[in-house]
Formats: structure tokens, C-alpha cells, sequence
């Protein structure tokens, strides 16, 4: 997987990218390299982030997918906005990458059913508080619970599980 941050704070300063064309350029390289899925992101993530909205976040992946989709590799869209999955979807990518296992918009669980996977990952409230005191009675159950609580929501709105891949973001 290449990851495609076009966001001026990401966690990875080596790859923050300022431009649709740098990511372009990026995302080719990625491709000749071997890459299977390119996972564009217009949201930083990092422990700390402050959130963009949905207009800035439109604005750094939708022109970027619309031009790496044609390149081979599956395109992933990392977002917690249902607005902005159903709009990378329709520009070509095909997994969705939920930081927030679609907890964070009413409305994204019913946008995951239409990709081909979706990946759902585990942080403790949001990328902004997420290192504010984080606690586990057993960090094995409490992460298990999680997920088949997830599961069993995106499976509540009619989403197929069997396509589900599940992250664990602990920093």
C-alpha cells in the first residue's frame, strides 16, 4: 500500500504532499513499485489533529483520485465523511479506510456498503483527544468487543462483513 497524504500535518512528514500533482507523481512511482492499493487521505490523522471540513477535504483527495484511479492499483479513501466516501467512490476508489469504524458520521455506514472493502480501525475518541488518557482493562478483550461491536453495526446497515479488514490505530 502507498499512502498518499495530502495534508500539510500528517503523522509521516515524508509523506505529506502539497499538490495534486506531486501525489500524482507519487502514486506513479507507487504503482511501478509494486503498490496493490494507493490509500489517499485529505485528513490528518496524527494523535493531536485538529479536523478539516468536508469542503478542504474534497478539495485534496477528489482531484487526485479522479487521475491516480486510471493508474492499476485499488484506490483507498481515507475518510471519516460519508459526503466524501460517496464522492471518491463515484471518482474510482474502491476500499474505504474509516479511522473512525463509522462511528463519526451517521451516514457512512450506509456509503460503505458500496465498496468493494472497508477497512475499519480502533482509536479511543477522536485523532484530536485520542492520547488524552487512554485506558484498557484487557487491551485484547476490550479491542475484540470493539470490533464485533462495529461489525455487527456495519452489518445492522446492511453491509457485508466478509469485506471488512480490521486496523488497530494505537499510537
Amino acid at each position: 500500500m502507498g499512502v498518499l497524504n495530502l495534508t500539510p500535518d500528517s503523522f509521516y512528514a515524508g509523506s505529506r504532499l502539497e499538490s495534486a500533482d506531486e501525489a500524482v507523481r507519487r502514486a506513479r512511482r507507487f504503482a511501478e513499485e509494486g503498490a496493490d492499493i494507493l490509500d489517499i487521505g485529505g485528513e490528518s490523522t496524527r494523535p493531536g489533529s485538529e479536523p478539516v471540513s468536508q469542503a478542504e477535504e474534497l478539495r485534496r483527495v477528489l482531484p487526485v483520485i479522479e487521475r491516480v484511479a486510471r493508474l492499476g492499483p485499488r484506490i483507498s479513501v481515507d475518510t471519516s465523511k460519508a459526503e466524501v466516501a460517496r464522492r471518491a467512490l463515484d471518482a474510482g476508489a474502491t476500499v474505504l479506510n474509516d479511522v473512525t469504524a463509522l462511528r463519526g458520521d451517521p451516514a457512512m455506514a450506509a456509503e460503505a456498503r458500496g465498496f468493494e472493502s472497508v477497512i475499519l480501525m480502533h482509536m479511543q475518541g477522536t485523532p484530536l483527544t485520542m492520547q488524552v488518557d487512554p485506558r484498557y482493562g484487557d487491551i485484547v478483550a476490550d479491542l475484540r468487543a470493539f470490533f464485533l461491536e462495529r461489525l455487527t453495526a456495519f452489518a445492522s446497515a446492511g453491509g457485508d462483513t466478509s469485506r471488512v479488514w480490521l486496523d488497530d490505530l494505537r499510537a
